[in-house]
C-alpha cells in the first residue's frame, strides 16, 4: 500500500513541516489551524512522471507548469457553461453535496489529504455541502478550489454517492489553472495519483464507489 505521508522527502531528508506546525491559512473563523501530523512533500521529479505519485504540502514548491498548463495562483472560476446531468434526487434526511474527480491530462487524478485526517480520510476527492442558493456544479468547482487550490472545469457527470450525512454528486473535471500549494486550511497535502493507485491512496470506504465509477468511464 502506498504511504501518502512517506511518499517523499526533500533531498536533504528533512521535511519542511515538523510536529505541531500550523497551516498557512486560518480557518473560517480566522483562527490558526494546527497540523498534528504534517504530511511530507514528495520527490519533485515525480510531477513530470505520469507513472509516479506526486505530493505538495501547503506553501511547497511546484513546477512552473504541468502538462502545458501553468501552475499559478487563480481566482475561483465562475461556472458559466453548464454540463448535462441526470436529475438529482436527494434522499430524505441527507444533505446535498458535490465534489470533483479532477483528471490531469497525463491520466493521473488529484486527491486532497484532509487536515488532521478529518472525517477519517487519509486522502480523498475534494467535495463539500451545498450552501445557500449555490447549485451542485458551482459547489463542486468551489470545493475543488478551496480544498486543492486548483481552478477546474467540469467535463461530465460521474456518479451520485451516499455518505454519512450527505448525498454527493461527483463530476469529472479537468484542471485549467491554480496552484495546489495554495490549498485551503482544510487540506494538509495535495496528491497527484496514477489512476491505478487510487484504491491504495483513497482508502476510505466512501470512495470505493467513486473510483469504480471512474474506472467504468
Amino acid at each position: 500500500m502506498t504511504d501518502v505521508r512517506a511518499s517523499g522527502v526533500l533531498s536533504s531528508g528533512v521535511a519542511p513541516f515538523h510536529s505541531n506546525m500550523y497551516h498557512p491559512c486560518p480557518d473560517e473563523h480566522g483562527l490558526p489551524v494546527r497540523i498534528a501530523n504534517p504530511s511530507l512533500p514528495g520527490d519533485p521529479t515525480a510531477w513530470a512522471d505520469p507513472a509516479r505519485m506526486a505530493t505538495v504540502v501547503p506553501g511547497g514548491a511546484m513546477p512552473a507548469a504541468l502538462n502545458g498548463t501553468p501552475i499559478a495562483p487563480a481566482l475561483l472560476p465562475i461556472v458559466e457553461a453548464r454540463i448535462d446531468e441526470p436529475p438529482y434526487v436527494l434522499p430524505a434526511g441527507m444533505r446535498a453535496a458535490a465534489g470533483a474527480v479532477i483528471v490531469e491530462d497525463d491520466g493521473r487524478v488529484w486527491l486532497v489529504a484532509p487536515t488532521n485526517g478529518f472525517g477519517g480520510y487519509v486522502a480523498t476527492f475534494p467535495k463539500g455541502r451545498v450552501d445557500g442558493a449555490m447549485d451542485l456544479q458551482a459547489t463542486a468547482v468551489r470545493e475543488a478550489f478551496e480544498e486543492s487550490g486548483l481552478a477546474i472545469e467540469l467535463v461530465a457527470f460521474l456518479a451520485d454517492a451516499p455518505r454519512t450525512q450527505t448525498y454527493t454528486r461527483y463530476y469529472v473535471a479537468r484542471r485549467v489553472g491554480g496552484n495546489p500549494a495554495l490549498m485551503g486550511w482544510e487540506t494538509q497535502a495535495v496528491h497527484l495519483v496514477p489512476a491505478a493507485l487510487l484504491p491504495e491512496v483513497a482508502i476510505h470506504a466512501n470512495d470505493v464507489a467513486v473510483i469504480a465509477a471512474l474506472r467504468r468511464r
